[in-house]
């Protein structure tokens, strides 16, 4: 069992609830995802039942970040009609109200100004002579920089440059393409059109019984396994059938995880112990997984200065080979192979601490420094064997929490000065040349207008946002469809920002009628998105040219009612979603008590879905 963490030491600060996307759900179909007879497995194509596993409830806060809460569990389906009952506050955060699903306007919603338009090559000429006119190379640049001018007259919806607003694109190099902000190109990805994009459920498992809330953070994808935690336990399904591979038993829940996996399938987690004379368990044990055997590299913790107690962490990542987990008390690291202790929490004598850190290609690490009220952050990519800093970046002032969406490119994400106003962490971007430190660019994001989402105080929970080929891709809210259209309904579009100068880039991927687009990762130079649907439809997954924002189909789900429920109740936001080899993997983070036998019947560990 998962027990509500300890409160922090520092008083937390609120954080207003996201305002839902969508409208009331219906009751799904009853006896959906109940533990099956042999002789009648779960819907879709008959799977041999995987061990039973924790449901999909909302997205655990698990242990809040570095003394802030978390965001609650996660949220019910959306974009088809439900009543479910109150939800329970999620995993150590104040009980806020479960927000209503995705895929239907709200009173708030339709308020919403509609999305700028950006001018794209080969559109017909506004005002122009006919419909099928292409712009001509100079008119592109032209209506370009008009849009350019006319964001920043109409709201500031960008601008580039060093804390005084100035551009710095002079420095160093993004990661991603060379040259001007337009010259991105996308392709170079891994995942394959496959024949037939119509996909089916591929296996499903029911959540366990629980008593309380119950983390279960982390799920991860190799070519050869779908591992997913349960309580007490990891388990590695076949990719494909679903059939249970390998069984890791734990001494406690998994409280925190990371997404990175290096090339040969290792990756990192923490989980719960309880010492002697505690009353819960905490996220005190660090460990290293061979995801592709289930074997337990290595496990360690660290005890406090004063060594009376384990020192316990709020996050754990991966990055160049490195294992690095951070807290209130500081950071630590360990190498991955080994498990070998590359460095200790420290705290200096003005009070600076490494409180998270981003992983990936590179490590990059948050130090705060100062008191609490009005602390001093620094972004320091790092050598990741001695934790030595290679550069450093100082944010702007106004930042209590700081956010890494991604190490290569080096892009940050804030709210400044709390002035997002919609619970998403963010009101700005940032792009930092991870070399020298310099600021690239800042982009500004507003949050009535952008859907990115960072958890309030984690350093590297940020979803539905992505970062590569020169660019960051983000969705916008959601607003009414277009005029003329034949459906009622909300859609969005995911629009792009050259990471050099802070330009948005012309053109967008456009989500359609009714539905709602999010990036999920870089694939290459191109995007792979999440694509919620009107609640007749199929969810889907689609590929975004990196360059030209053009969207291919890659998966569409079942739009039967009892399928498109079980889906619709795993969120973007609050869920964990990957996609590798035409299958989508939709699992949970936090478990609750059912609130009766037939919502134990709705209730999901995870799923999966695929073309094959």
């Amino acid at each position: 069992m998962s027990q509500p963490p300890q409160p922090p030491s520092q008083p937390p600060q609120p954080e207003d609830t996201p305002k839902g996307f969508g409208a009331p759900q219906q009751p799904p179909a009853p006896g959906f995802g109940a533990p099956q007879e042999p002789a009648a497995p779960g819907f879709g194509a008959p799977t041999p039942p995987p061990p039973a596993g924790p449901p999909s409830t909302p997205p655990p806060a698990a242990a809040p970040a570095y003394g802030y809460p978390q965001a609650p569990g996660q949220q019910p389906g959306y974009g088809y009609p439900q009543t479910p009952p109150p939800q329970q506050p999620g995993y150590g955060y104040p009980g806020q109200p479960q927000q209503p699903g995705y895929g239907y306007p709200t009173p708030q919603a339709a308020t919403q100004p509609m999305q700028p338009q950006y001018a794209t090559p080969g559109a017909p000429v506004p005002g122009g002579q006919g419909g099928g006119k292409k712009l001509n190379t100079q008119m592109t640049i032209i209506i370009a920089a008009v849009v350019a001018v006319g964001l920043i007259v109409g709201g500031g919806i960008w601008y580039a440059g060093k804390d005084d607003g100035k551009s710095d694109a002079k420095q160093g190099d993004t990661g991603g393409a060379k040259g001007d902000g337009g010259s991105a190109t996308g392709g170079g990805g891994k995942e394959k059109v496959p024949a037939n994009t119509a996909g089916k459920v591929l296996f499903q498992t029911p959540q366990p019984k629980v008593t309380d809330l119950t983390s279960v953070h982390g799920s991860w994808l190799t070519d050869k396994v779908y591992a997913k935690s349960g309580v007490k336990e990891i388990v590695g399904y076949d990719p494909v059938k679903g059939t249970q591979l390998w069984k890791l038993p734990l001494t406690g829940n998994v409280c925190e995880s990371t997404t990175h996996v290096s090339a040969d399938g290792k990756t990192a987690f923490a989980f719960e112990s309880q010492e002697a004379g505690a009353k819960v368990a905490s996220c005190t044990e660090v460990a290293g997984l061979d995801l592709n055997t289930g074997k337990l590299l290595w496990q360690a913790d660290i005890k406090g200065a004063n060594g009376d107690r384990k020192t316990r962490f709020d996050e754990v990542t991966l990055g160049a080979g490195t294992v690095a987990a951070g807290g209130l008390d500081g950071g630590a690291a360990w190498d991955l192979n080994t498990g070998k202790e590359l460095w200790k929490p420290t705290t200096t004598a003005d009070q600076c601490k490494d409180v998270g850190y981003g992983g990936g290609d590179a490590l990059v690490a948050v130090r705060k420094c100062g008191d609490y009220d009005k602390p001093t952050i620094n972004i320091q990519t790092l050598e990741p064997k001695s934790g030595q800093p290679v550069s450093t970046y100082k944010m702007v002032p106004g930042v209590q929490y700081a956010h890494i969406v991604s190490t290569s490119p080096l892009v940050l994400a804030a709210d400044v000065g709390e002035s997002a106003g919609d619970g998403s962490g963010i009101s700005d971007f940032f792009s930092v040349d991870a070399k020298t430190g310099k600021l690239l660019a800042r982009i500004p994001a507003p949050g009535d207008k952008y859907a990115a989402s960072c958890d309030g105080t984690s350093v590297e929970k940020c979803k539905m946002v992505a970062a590569g080929n020169g660019r960051l891709y983000v969705p916008t809210e959601q607003h009414e469809n277009a005029a003329g259209s034949s459906s009622v309904g909300r859609t969005n579009e995911i629009v792009a920002f050259d990471l050099t100068t802070g330009q948005p880039v012309p053109g967008k991927a456009d989500a359609g009628d009714g539905y709602t687009l999010y990036p999920m990762r870089m694939d290459g130079n191109n995007v792979i998105a999440y694509k919620d649907a009107p609640y007749d439809k199929g969810t889907q997954v689609v590929s975004i040219d990196g360059g030209s924002l053009k969207s291919t189909l890659l998966l569409e789900n079942p739009a039967d009612r009892a399928v498109r429920d079980a889906i619709t109740s795993f969120s973007p936001k609050y869920s964990e979603m990957l996609y590798g080899n035409g299958r989508l993997y939709l699992g949970a983070v936090l478990l609750s008590k059912p609130y009766s036998a037939s919502d134990a019947d709705k209730k999901f560990l995870f799923m999966a879905t695929g073309t094959s």
